[in-house]
């Protein structure tokens, strides 16, 4: 998977002081991307859109 143009963002919840955040690149074509803003270069979750967008609702109405 090519992610050289993924933009790479964190939730505004983060904070500023760093820490354990997850960080979402969803500009890409087909698949939003997940990973570890303290590993970078570490593994990265793929989901299609559509998967991805069922977690978030599914998030806000347990």
């Amino acid at each position: 998977m090519d992610l050289s143009s993924a933009r790479w963002r964190k939730s505004t919840r983060s904070g500023t002081s760093g820490g354990d955040c997850v960080e979402v690149a969803a500009n890409l074509t087909d698949v939003i991307a997940v990973r570890d803003s303290k590993h970078p270069s570490g593994p990265v979750l793929a989901f299609t859109p559509q998967t991805w967008h069922a977690f978030i609702e599914h998030t806000k109405h347990p």
